[in-house]
Parts: structure tokens; sequence; C-alpha cells
């Protein structure tokens, strides 16, 4: 068998919803890098804004997970879905497994933006109505020409409102956390050599980001919480089904 078929009978055995999540994203990648040669940024379009944002769209809350900013964000997470995704969709089915995602990222999503929105409320007393005013106003045009405001509690503030969260992390890390709860004893192998049992695994992982969240280190540049909300989203939803069905695995 040539490495091409194999290549291609790899691709075709996995389940339908994480094949189409994969070439979903990847096309969205490509159309991200397509467009930006045009001077067009698809994620500041796409990617999820804070709703006082003048570039929030309901519809980001989906959008916003298929648009990734660099090679190596959309490769992990791509890996991340392909490795436990395909296991959760052919023990749930396509539905179900669907449904899941879905949610996790959604609800990721909305985490984000109450998490902004509780750290917005001691802001917005240091600031003049003028100049939040400005900062709703032209706070997203200055943080696309790579600038942004002198006053350090203005230029939070347009951060925090202007900048776009995007990425799958909050769904993969929902999956992460069905992976860890349904198969809690499977060996995982950090860095391809280092055994540890999947619960321990997506324990340490979720303590990881909760500290990196309280800590909230701006040149990170990582939605922590968002992440913490996919696995809460998943946490819920799998509790949810547990009880409705006793034969829900």
């Amino acid at each position: 068998m040539s490495y091409q078929q194999n290549r291609q009978n790899i691709f075709s055995s996995l389940p339908l919803v994480v094949k189409n999540l994969l070439i979903i994203n990847g096309l969205f990648f490509l159309a991200t890098l397509a467009f930006s040669n045009q001077g067009i940024d698809l994620a500041e379009k796409l990617g999820l804004h804070y709703p006082l944002s003048k570039n929030f769209q309901p519809y980001q809350l989906v959008t916003y997970m298929f648009m990734h900013g660099s090679f190596m964000h959309i490769f992990f997470n791509m890996f991340a879905l392909w490795m436990f995704g395909n296991t959760l969709e052919n023990l749930w089915g396509s539905k179900r497994f669907l449904i899941y995602y879905m949610i996790t990222g959604i609800g990721a999503g909305l985490i984000q933006i109450a998490v902004t929105y509780f750290r917005l409320m001691p802001l917005y007393s240091q600031v003049s109505p003028d100049i939040l005013n400005m900062v709703m106003n032209e706070g997203s045009d200055a943080l696309q020409n790579g600038k942004n405001f002198i006053d350090p509690y203005a230029a939070d503030i347009n951060v925090l409102i202007n900048t776009a969260t995007i990425g799958a992390s909050g769904a993969v890390f929902g999956i992460l956390l069905a992976f860890g709860m349904l198969f809690p004893n499977t060996m995982l192998y950090v860095y391809f050599a280092i055994p540890i049992k999947a619960k321990w695994f997506v324990m340490i992982y979720g303590a990881m980001e909760l500290f990196s969240g309280i800590a909230n280190n701006p040149q990170d540049n990582v939605a922590h919480f968002a992440h913490l909300g996919g696995m809460l989203f998943g946490f819920i939803l799998i509790k949810y089904w547990q009880k409705k069905s006793n034969t829900f695995y």
C-alpha cells in the first residue's frame, strides 16, 4: 500500500463529526491567511468580542471556535480533537458528540464574557465618562493600528473590551474533561514519554489553568477561564446525561 493510500485510509476512518471539524477548522485557518494578504483581519470579524464592543456580533459565540492565530495554535487543538474526540464520538455517536462539542465551545465563550465583565467592573470607576466613551468609539481602531491609550486604566479596559477571543480550546478542554471522566484509568503519555492516568492529567491541567487564570498575566495571551468554562459545561452536560439515562457511559 502506498503512503498516499495509507493516509487516505486513516482520514476516511475518522468518525464523521471529528473529520468534518478538522476540515472546517483547516479551511477557516487557510481563509484567515488568504484574507490577511488582502488586508482583512478575519479573526477580528469572527473572533468573540465582549458584547459592549462595537465589533461584537452574536454569531461570534460559534464562529470564534473555528478561528486560530497561528499554525501551532490550530495544530495542538486539532491534534487533541483527533486524539480524544475520535474515541468519544465512537462511544457516543455523531449527534451527541456534536452537541457536546458545540455546547462546551459556546459555554467557554460565555464564561470568557462573564470573567471579562467582572474584570471590567473595578476599572470603570477609575476613568471618566468621557474617556470611557472614547474607548468605546476609538479603542478598536487603536488596537488594530498597534496603539492603545496612555492612561493605564483606559488601556486595560480597551484590551478587555476590544480584543477578540479565538480558538477551539474551550471545546477541546471539554473533550479532555469527558475523556478523563469516562476513561479515568487510561494511560496518557505527556511529551510521548511520561505516563499518567487520564483522570490525574485532567485534574492537574485544570488546576494549572485555574492558577494561570487567577494570576491573570496579560503577557501569556491565553483565555484560561474559557478553557475552564469548556470543562465546566462539559462536566454539567455529562452529569445531566448520566442522570437522564442509566445506560450512559
